[in-house]
């Protein structure tokens, strides 16, 4: 399979892919492969974590003040959906968007040879 396809198909499924492209050879030999499957699960990691943190303050607001955060859980979903295509979109390209807090992790485990 070539580099862009894999690189893609880190991000189809999340963690699922992530974690099947760290761990089959030849590609989790590939750095660059190895970037997007790291990337790929700290991103959906976060997103996760966000929306289990938006729906317990949800669950523990009174009366329809939960109600308040459905725009905002509605925007994130939204946002990490368009993301979630702009960095497949991206890797498919052969280039490389490096995200705010999980892309430099990403790059340190991708370079560290640890897996």
């Amino acid at each position: 399979m070539a580099e862009n396809t894999a690189s893609a198909l880190c991000y189809v499924l999340g963690l699922i892919t992530g974690i099947i492209f760290l761990v089959l050879a030849p590609y989790n030999q590939n750095r660059n492969i190895r970037f997007h499957a790291f990337q790929s699960i700290f991103f959906h990691v976060g997103l996760i974590i966000i929306w289990m943190g938006l729906f317990i303050v949800g669950f523990a607001l009174p009366g329809v003040l939960h109600l308040l955060l459905l725009p905002i859980d509605l925007l994130l979903w939204f946002g990490g959906f368009l993301l979630w295509l702009y960095l497949m979109y991206k890797a498919y390209n052969n280039q490389r968007v490096v995200l705010p807090i999980v892309g430099p992790i990403a790059e340190k485990q991708a370079y560290s040879g640890n897996i």
